[in-house]
């Protein structure tokens, strides 16, 4: 998954399957936050601990 820190969001963009299954069952997302199919934003201070449970997950993360 790759990871863009924005400032005061962080955009998260799926690569696979899995990982946008994980994020639909995991991740509550209002409709500002959906970056069309592929990607989502969270406010930052909600970044940290969501990259923690993607990896505690096996996901591995591309900071960019």
């Amino acid at each position: 998954m790759d990871v863009l820190n924005q400032g005061t969001v962080v955009a998260f963009y799926t690569e696979t399957d899995e990982e946008r299954q994980w994020v639909d069952e995991n991740v509550e997302l209002e409709d500002w936050q959906r970056l069309g199919g592929m990607g989502f934003a969270v406010e930052h201070r909600c970044a940290g601990p969501l990259i923690e449970g993607l990896q505690a997950e096996g996901f591995t993360m591309n900071l960019l």
